[in-house]
């Protein structure tokens, strides 16, 4: 009787080991995730107005943004062909435009303009997401 409960329960643990995650599962799964929290950060970001705008709140945006970039890339090597391309092209345009927004609020404007145009460079980081990582499939 041992013998034979034994080996069921050396049966059941190959057959639930068997069912794990492949790397390209976990990967898509960490670039769903990213691409998930890093939508958040963008709606929150988009709600902010030049009214409502923090030096604080926008960094900690941005550095969860930064965050998700660098999951995201970490996670490109185990996918396949196809979501490698996807995943790489969408993070490449939209570090590119986030770039672009930063460098472009670094001229100097006076403070109201400077809260003006970081709410206008926020909509843009939305719209860019929306282009970018947005049409990366989750399903």
């Amino acid at each position: 009787m041992r013998t034979a409960c034994g080996a069921v329960m050396v049966v059941l643990a190959l057959v639930l080991g068997a069912c794990g995650e492949s790397s390209e599962d976990k990967a898509q799964a960490a670039v769903c995730d990213a691409r998930s929290d890093m939508a958040k950060q963008v709606d929150e970001l988009k709600g902010m107005t030049a009214a409502t705008v923090t030096t604080d709140a926008v960094k900690q945006n941005l550095d969860a943004i930064r965050s998700d970039l660098k999951d995201i890339t970490a996670a490109q090597s185990d996918l396949s062909d196809d979501r490698r391309s996807e995943a790489q092209a969408a993070n490449k345009a939209f570090s590119s435009s986030v770039r672009g927004i930063v460098s472009e609020l670094g001229t100097s404007l006076s403070a109201s303009d400077a809260k003006s145009a970081l709410a206008t460079a926020l909509q843009q980081l939305a719209t860019t997401y929306q282009s970018t990582f947005a049409p990366l499939s989750c399903d």
